[in-house]
């Protein structure tokens, strides 16, 4: 097969007599790319005979070594087909991956090679050079041109400096401005209902990849400029920002893979969130023994602002008030409890807070078999880094919330790999806040357990951002790309006309059912829990509920999904299952099959909106109900509604 494969590539080469083309399908046959190479590099993308895209003037540039003087001097052509089983070390949407893809390997005359992979579910391609000496990037383009009626979903920043925390827009893609950059992942969608999610893996000691508006139904990329000054002036949440960018975007060595750059393609919603090609495509692992890397629910003291009550101690960041929050962990299996802000200064994290006695803090947890993580503003912990990680280290902290970032120039992205080997090194889990998308980075160091780069729930205290529509925004888009740190299940619930931001005392927007439902719906192998214990002790039926549910997952059925509207998916884990299902301000019901279960007999747990959560958002319903694989009933869900299942499979 593989032999065919390539003398069918050949022969069709030979058949052009200007310049040169390829053609690569998927396994399935349904799409198709041609590469087309003669005064510049193209890639022409078709899906079922229809063209859904073109990447035009592809090429990588470099002082003294441009990409563009090689494109007419190919020296070999290689074409492979794989077939093969990934089992990732923490488990997300599957226990295991089935990757097929065919591929073809150009090489250029110079050193520069073209891989272009041809998934079932996207196209993928990346250069790789083989230079002897390091080499400064000048920069990488590609245009991608659409349709005049595709749209595109799409987060905006204005400068490079940015923590990918802006609403989602939707706009036609030749309505998208030309100020300002457009954030991956980015979703294009063509009138017949194809979407295109654009985004990147394999990312490492080079920038990120951004998009911009031509004013058509075009893109262009955009990197940010190697760093070369910074602001450490003001407030220790905005230092270490770029000042100045060099004119170039990397100095990296000569010999290596550069980033893959991804086109996910489904022909409906509901193959977004069972992509995996950002995984797949990601480096090679590089913790050799990653046995020690646990996931879990953590409980954190900052967002419910330690509302406590009922107790015979004043809440603060102080001794008293973390073992309350260990307990709770303790009480419910919960893995982690994490000091978010204010344990320590900002600007020195050897400052900590008088009313803390870390020592008997860390004893305690330890006693109570619960995990302790600490937050840490990235730059302060970079001037600290040698004597924080000895301090942390000794203290016995299994892991770090890294925050304000902000950035994803090539300087940065290395910051998030170096602290991630270093973390591994010293058996520390991770979790970044004010970041990047990921981008691969969770495979190489599956320490990482999740991140931010999206709206979350602490946008609630202070806009109406983070909607039930944006909830059904983020499983086609942001989630695609890897883990979100969403912060899901809080118990303080409002409908649409009573919702209010308020900072001290915060709420999310959507119903009880609909706020618990996002623990299943939305992937992460580390969830937080928002608000305060003494909120989640007087709703314990509700959180005994969520402290039964996993956060890794063998399996994935996707069975609604239509971006924006409503979302329901299907998790299994060992022999039981969990359904989801939210919808965003639109009451709806929807039919739930249950085919997807093995034959037996089933325990089903679930809550439901209560029959008043159209007005009183709190109102839930916990029933129980025996279930087969030939059950299929209906819910109603109410305005910002949802539905949460536990099934257990009975002996």
């Amino acid at each position: 097969m593989k032999q065919l494969f390539a003398a069918f590539i050949i022969v069709l080469c030979m058949n052009y007599s200007f310049g040169k083309e390829y053609m690569l399908t998927s396994p399935d046959k349904k799409t198709e790319v041609t590469i087309s190479i003669d005064s510049n590099l193209k890639l022409m993308v078709r899906y079922l005979s229809k063209q859904l895209f073109i990447i035009d003037n592809i090429s990588l540039n470099m002082k003294e070594k441009s990409f563009a003087s090689e494109t007419k001097k190919v020296k070999k052509v290689k074409a492979n087909s794989v077939s093969r089983e990934l089992f990732p070390v923490i488990k997300e949407k599957f226990k295991e991956i089935n990757e097929q893809f065919n591929e073809l390997d150009v090489d250029f005359k110079g050193g520069f090679s073209f891989v272009v992979r041809a998934y079932d579910d996207g196209v993928a391609y990346r250069f790789q050079t083989t230079f002897g000496d390091s080499v400064v990037v000048e920069n990488e383009r590609l245009d991608i041109l659409f349709e005049d009626l595709d749209s595109m979903y799409f987060q905006k920043s204005k400068t490079f400096n940015s923590s990918y925390e802006t609403p989602y827009e939707h706009k036609a893609i030749k309505d998208v401005t030309t100020d300002g950059y457009c954030g991956l992942p980015a979703l294009v969608k063509n009138p017949n209902g194809v979407n295109v999610l654009i985004t990147e893996s394999g990312l490492e000691d080079f920038p990120g990849l951004w998009l911009k508006g031509t004013g058509n139904a075009s893109l262009i990329s955009a990197h940010a400029g190697y760093p070369l000054t910074f602001n450490f002036e003001g407030s220790a949440y905005g230092q270490g920002q770029v000042k100045k960018h060099a004119d170039y975007i990397a100095k990296t060595i000569g010999n290596r893979d550069f980033p893959w750059r991804i086109f996910a393609i489904s022909p409906d919603d509901a193959g977004l969130i069972s992509n995996t090609l950002v995984y797949q495509l990601a480096n090679q692992p590089k913790i050799e023994d990653p046995s020690w890397i646990e996931p879990g629910i953590i409980t954190f003291d900052w967002w419910g602002r330690r509302n406590i009550y009922g107790v015979d101690f004043k809440s603060g960041v102080n001794t008293a008030t973390a073992k309350y929050f260990i307990d709770f962990a303790s009480e419910f299996g919960f893995e982690y409890f994490l000091f978010d802000d204010g344990w320590c200064e900002q600007d020195d994290l050897f400052a900590i807070n008088p009313d803390l006695d870390m020592e008997e803090v860390m004893s305690y947890a330890k006693e109570k078999n619960v995990k302790i993580m600490l937050w840490a503003i990235w730059n302060t912990f970079e001037k600290q880094k040698k004597e924080a990680w000895e301090q942390f280290s000794e203290w016995g902290i299994s892991g770090i919330k890294f925050d304000f970032m902000n950035r994803d120039d090539q300087k940065m992205v290395q910051f998030y790999h170096d602290v991630a080997k270093e973390a591994a090194k010293r058996k520390m889990v991770l979790d970044f806040h004010g970041a990047y998308k990921p981008a691969g980075l969770r495979r190489m160091y599956p320490n990482v357990l999740t991140r931010e780069a999206l709206i979350e729930f602490e946008y609630n205290g202070w806009t109406a951002h983070d909607t039930p529509e944006h909830h059904n925004f983020l499983p086609y888009i942001r989630m695609v790309a890897g883990p979100m740190d969403y912060i899901p299940f809080t118990t303080r619930n409002s409908q649409k006309n009573n919702f209010r931001p308020v900072g001290d005392f915060p709420m999310g927007q959507g119903t009880r059912a609909h706020a618990m439902a996002l623990f299943v719906v939305l992937e992460s192998p580390m969830q937080m829990l928002p608000d305060s214990p003494s909120d989640y002790y007087r709703e314990r039926e509700c959180t005994e509920f969520i402290s039964k549910v996993p956060v890794e997952w063998d399996d994935l059925k996707v069975l609604h999904a239509k971006i924006g509207e409503y979302t329901a998916v299907a998790r299994k884990s060992g022999d039981n299952w969990y359904i989801g299902a939210i919808t965003n301000w639109d009451a709806r019901p929807i039919s739930i099959s249950l085919d997807f279960l093995d034959g037996g007999d089933y325990h089903m747990e679930y809550i439901e909106d209560g029959i008043n959560a159209d007005t009183r958002a709190t109102d839930y319903r916990l029933k129980t109900k025996a279930v087969t694989n030939k059950g299929e009933f209906k819910i109603d869900l109410a305005p910002g509604g949802g539905w949460v299942a536990r099934i257990i499979k009975q002996n």
